[in-house]
């Protein structure tokens, strides 16, 4: 099949789309194959008109060839009637620069513009030619300059009266290549994106002047965009410090939660009676677990938390506080884990505590010796946790919808929050608890 198939599309920021839809997938329409396939057979730009959905567009189809000369695809440039008057009505320099631009694109001579950050809709545009003399000035480009006290027409000037950072200029008249540059205008910040264009046909009085090297195009100018990113930059530095004031909060928080699990170890170490030491330790625990959870907040906040090492975390506290080593019980984690937004995470890292709490103090209560696997297994939609001991299993009538555990009353409320499952398991040889839960979008996607 030799019909003509559409695999990029580029839209307008700064007027309305002609497509509202993307037409990436599909292939050309009837009337367009008469045009591109002249192009594709001659290898030269071919210019028509069209009619999308009421309204007259012009087209512009330019060959795009290899290395070798071949035509290997088009690129077809679609303009409302409306917007094309409004462009002839533009500089004549300026018009050039842009037709100059698109033969660059079609030649491959545009070089580095893949290192350019994207255009802006409300980006200002100046050309400057060979000899520094500023050619053209958008209206958005003389707002910017007047906002730096130049209220006087720029165009006919030379760059160098200009006390501004204008490097960028002789960076892309020196390299050729396209240069970015942010610099500090006064108050301001600029982005600068400085794009050389090439003329494969000069004017007839520069073709009396040597080339710069045989066969190369010569230099028409240097178009420059401007960017205010002052905006932009006062709200990132906004960001930072926001950030920044509440990690503080954090390890403020993790600190003080950290002097409660002092104290509660104390007068658990000084408890009288069995029920007051284990009260007081599961207290702590729970305290340690969100105390984990606020460490790793006050690293960075805004990211999400991996429960792997949380769930590492607390294994280790319980190996180190409540876990009775003469007992012999092992605690393995497993699968490759997970990460959550914070708000999920506090609520996994408390789950998770209570569940192996509730196992290393029920399920070994008349044995030495025992493993308790806990187990993160997650996918896009769903997270899953399953914590497995061979203990002593449960009761015969336990029902846990009926039970008067603090702990897993904790669990059976959490995982509601979480709009998950909780479910408990025994088949005599221990015990299975398995929690899943729907997956939050995570901080990374919604930024």
């Amino acid at each position: 099949n030799d019909q003509a198939v559409v695999i990029a599309q580029g839209q307008p920021h700064s007027v309305p789309p002609i497509y509202g839809e993307s037409l990436v997938g599909r292939g050309a329409t009837q009337p367009e194959e008469p045009l591109l396939r002249r192009v594709f057979s001659h290898g030269r730009a071919e210019r028509g008109a069209a009619v999308v959905r009421g309204a007259p567009i012009v087209q512009e189809v330019y060959p795009v060839v290899n290395r070798q000369g071949q035509v290997i695809a088009a690129l077809r440039l679609e303009t409302s009637l409306v917007e094309r008057e409004r462009h002839l009505r533009r500089s004549r320099v300026f018009q050039r620069a842009l037709s100059l631009l698109q033969q660059m694109v079609l030649h491959g001579e545009l070089r580095g513009a893949e290192k350019l950050s994207p255009f802006a809709e409300h980006d200002g545009i100046i050309f400057v030619d060979t000899q520094q003399q500023i050619r053209y000035v958008s209206g958005v480009a003389e707002n910017l300059y007047r906002k730096l006290g130049y209220a006087e027409k720029l165009v006919g000037l030379n760059l160098a009266i200009l006390h501004t950072h204008e490097e960028v200029y002789f960076q892309a008249l020196e390299s050729l290549a396209c240069v970015e540059e942010e610099t500090q205008e006064g108050e301001l910040i600029w982005i600068r994106k400085a794009i050389p264009i090439l003329d494969r046909q000069p004017a007839w009085w520069q073709r009396w002047l040597p080339p710069a090297a045989p066969g190369q195009p010569r230099l028409y100018g240097i178009l420059i965009a401007i960017h205010d990113a002052t905006e932009a930059r006062r709200k990132e530095r906004d960001l930072r410090v926001k950030s920044a004031l509440i990690q503080e909060i954090h390890h403020r928080v993790k600190n003080n939660l950290q002097t409660i699990a002092s104290l509660l170890r104390l007068q658990a170490r000084r408890a009288s009676t069995r029920e007051t030491r284990l009260a007081l330790e599961e207290a702590l625990g729970r305290i340690s677990s969100v105390a984990v959870v606020h460490e790793f907040l006050s690293h960075d906040e805004a990211s999400d938390i991996n429960i792997r090492e949380v769930s590492q975390r607390i294994v280790n506290l319980t190996q180190e506080g409540i876990l009775d080593p003469a007992k012999g019980i092992q605690l393995v984690l497993q699968g490759a884990g997970f990460s959550l937004p914070p708000q999920q995470a506090t609520a996994c890292a408390l789950v998770l505590n209570e569940l192996v709490q509730n196992a290393v103090e029920h399920g070994y209560t008349d044995r030495r010796g025992g493993t308790i696997t806990i187990n993160l297994q997650a996918s896009e939609q769903e997270c899953e946790i399953d914590i497995l001991d061979d203990g002593e299993g449960l009761p015969p009538a336990f029902d846990l919808e009926q039970s008067h555990s603090l702990g897993l009353r904790i669990v059976q409320t959490l995982v509601e929050d979480l709009n998950g499952h909780f479910e408990l398991l025994s088949n005599g040889r221990g015990t299975r608890a398995m929690v899943r839960f729907p997956r939050k979008q995570s901080i990374e996607h919604r930024a």
